[in-house]
C-alpha cells in the first residue's frame, strides 16, 4: 500500500519533515512535543525500538509503513512572588538555554555558573523591574493600568529571555563556533557564525512568549464581554486556562521553527581564515535550539 504524501520515506536519524521549509520544521516541532507520547506504554515502546532495530539490519516485517517507524499562570500579587515566579522561570530557562547551546567547545562548569547568575538576575530584574513600575504608574487610569498590566509580561519576558540567551551562551562569542562545508568537514571556528547563531536563538525566545502573553488577554478580554462568562464568573479562570494551554500549544513549535536548527551563511560574510580554507561558497553551522 502507498504511504501518504505527509510521510516520505524514512531515513534513521533524520527528521521525518523537510527541514528547509518553516512547515516542515513546525511538523518536526510538533511531533517532538506531542503530549500524547507521555502515555505510550513500556511494551509499545520496546515494539518502536525492535521496530527500528530490524530497520537497521533490514529485516522489518511485510506492511510495516514509515508512520510505524517513526505555577506560572498565578496572579502575582506582591513583589515576592513575581520575583519567585520569574526566578522559577528565568532558571528554567537559563538550563534549556545550556543544554540546547552549540557544544562543539568544552564549557568550565565556572562559565556555566558565571552565566547562569548573570543570565537570571538580570532577567528578573528586568521582568520585576517593568512590572513594579506599572503597578505604581498612577497617571493611568484603573482600567488602563490593568490592560497595561496584561501586556507588560510580554516585553518582560521577551527581553529577560534575550539576556538569558546570551549570557548563557556568551563563550560561543568568545571562542567562536565550527562550520561545516557541504561535505560535513569542519572548515574552522568562526564567531561571526556564532553571533548568528544567538541572533536567530534569541528571535525565537522573543517569539515564543507572544501567542501565550499576548493572545491570551486578547482573548479573555472579548470573553469576559459575553453573557456567558458574565453570568458564570466561576468559569474565567478554567476558560483562561484553556486558552492559554491552546495558546502554549502553538508557541513552542511555532518559535523554534522560525530557522533551521543546521543554518546556512555564506563563507564571505565569515572570517577571511575560514573563506580560504573552503572551495564551498556556503557552510552551515548548529545554532541549537
Amino acid at each position: 500500500m502507498a504511504e501518504p504524501a505527509d510521510y516520505p520515506p524514512f531515513q534513521l536519524g533524520k527528521p521525518r519533515f523537510e527541514q528547509t521549509s518553516f512547515y516542515g520544521r513546525f511538523r518536526h516541532f510538533l511531533d517532538i512535543i506531542d503530549p500524547r507520547t507521555l502515555f505510550v506504554t513500556e511494551s509499545r515502546l520496546k515494539e518502536a525500538v525492535q521496530l527500528l532495530e530490524d530497520y537497521k539490519h533490514g529485516t522489518l516485517p511485510p506492511g510495516v509503513t514509515n508512520k510505524e517507524v517513526v505555577g506560572l499562570l498565578l496572579p502575582n500579587q506582591t513583589l515576592a512572588s513575581t520575583v519567585f515566579w520569574q526566578w522559577l522561570n528565568q532558571s528554567h530557562n537559563a538550563c534549556v538555554n545550556y543544554a540546547n547551546r552549540n557544544a562543539t567547545k568544552p564549557s568550565p562548569t565556572s562559565k556555566f555558573i558565571q552565566g547562569y547568575l548573570g543570565a537570571v538576575i538580570s532577567a528578573v530584574s528586568i521582568a520585576v523591574g517593568l512590572n513594579v513600575l506599572v503597578q505604581r504608574a498612577n497617571k493611568f487610569t484603573p482600567s488602563t493600568r490593568l490592560l497595561i498590566q496584561r501586556f507588560v509580561p510580554f516585553p518582560a519576558v521577551a527581553s529577560a529571555n534575550i539576556c538569558n540567551v546570551v549570557l548563557m551562551r556568551h563563550t560561543e562569542l568568545e571562542e567562536g563556533i565550527d562550520v561545516l562545508d557541504n561535505n560535513g568537514n569542519i572548515v574552522g571556528s568562526s564567531r561571526i557564525a556564532a553571533k548568528h547563531a544567538l541572533l536567530e536563538t534569541a528571535l525565537t525566545r522573543v517569539v515564543l512568549p507572544m501567542p501565550i502573553l499576548v493572545l491570551p488577554p486578547i482573548i479573555m478580554s472579548i470573553l469576559e464581554k459575553t453573557s456567558l462568562l458574565r453570568s458564570r464568573p466561576r468559569m474565567i479562570l478554567p476558560v483562561q486556562s484553556l486558552v492559554c494551554l491552546a495558546a502554549f500549544g502553538l508557541a513552542l513549535p511555532l518559535a523554534i521553527s522560525l530557522f533551521p536548527q543546521m543554518s546556512e551563511i555564506e563563507t564571505s560574510r565569515l572570517e577571511p581564515e575560514i573563506a580560504m580554507a573552503t572551495t564551498s561558497k556556503t557552510v552551515v553551522y548548529n545554532k541549537g535550539l
